[in-house]
């Protein structure tokens, strides 16, 4: 999987005075565009889309220094449509105008050209399960939150609370399959997954019953889970093993993530302190 993902990459150095498709990098890959964009933001770090503006800003700042296009034309060449659009994408990465820069000789930013490899550390081993799962609901309560990478989410931590006991003990009973109990939802999460992106945050049970009037529902469609779990510090454990997942699991094994929503179910200590967690993620077989 590194190897593909390394030549969509190459891919992408040739082609950075051009348009590039994400559907194109995917099928170097041979996954899926979707499974594609969470990879590399799970990699990388950052967005797709950021990383190569980056990139093609880089390429474009040295072109600015060696002075033999005019602006407009390298501002053409990188795929802005005036001159004045590439003036306002470099400021935002190199801090200085590009006429200032070729002017000034100013210090520059460089985005350095990825490649990924894989560290084998060998220190632990991740517990998992692939399982199927016939169509069922999501019930409970939804809200719109910013994406939080490390540490608690206040706006989780405030919507949760406001969901009144009653609301809570009614939303449970209806819980008749695993993943059991109230679980914590991720859906409609963007691509590039980076920090302050809104999702829709669930807080709810899984079920095959109807869902009854007064709360939010959403049909999931039968399909394939990989079941991930967990033990550790909270909330580190759990914002850890979804980045595990996506840089340690995917790229070792024959499947890639599919849409849908990603269902987390947590038992907390009652000092707050540890957590034990199941993930799960949906996913489909890579082809052969």
């Amino acid at each position: 999987m590194l190897d593909r993902l390394n030549e969509a990459l190459a891919y992408v150095e040739r082609h950075l005075d051009q348009r590039i498709e994400v559907g194109e990098l995917a099928r170097i890959a041979v996954t899926s565009e979707y499974h594609f964009r969470r990879m590399f933001s799970a990699l990388a770090g950052i967005p797709l889309s950021e990383y190569v503006r980056r990139r093609r800003l880089t390429v474009a700042a040295a072109e600015v220094l060696a002075g033999e296009r005019t602006l407009l034309d390298i501002a053409v060449r990188y795929g802005y449509g005036s001159a004045e659009a590439f003036a306002r994408a470099f400021q935002a990465v190199h801090g200085v105008s590009p006429g200032a820069a070729r002017r000034t000789g100013a210090a520059l930013r460089s985005q350095p050209r990825m490649s990924f490899r894989l560290i084998v550390e060998g220190s632990s081993s991740m517990r998992y399960r692939v399982t199927e799962k016939e169509a069922f609901h999501l019930v409970g309560r939804k809200a719109r939150v910013p994406l939080v990478h490390e540490g608690m989410n206040p706006a989780i931590v405030a919507f949760v609370r406001s969901i009144d006991k009653e609301t809570i003990a009614r939303i449970e009973a209806l819980s008749d399959q695993e993943p059991k109990g109230i679980v914590n939802v991720s859906d409609n999460i963007p691509s590039g997954r980076e920090e302050g992106v809104e999702l829709d945050y669930w807080h709810g049970v899984v079920t095959a019953a109807a869902p009854p009037e007064g709360l939010d529902a959403m049909p999931v469609a039968a399909g394939t889970w990989a079941v991930f779990e967990s033990s550790g510090g909270f909330p580190q454990a759990i914002q850890y093993l979804w980045r595990d997942v996506f840089t340690e699991w995917f790229p070792a094994n024959p499947y890639r993530s599919r849409p849908g929503p990603e269902l987390l179910r947590a038992r907390v200590s009652a000092d707050g302190s540890r957590a034990d967690a199941e993930l799960w993620i949906p996913v489909e077989r890579v082809p052969a």
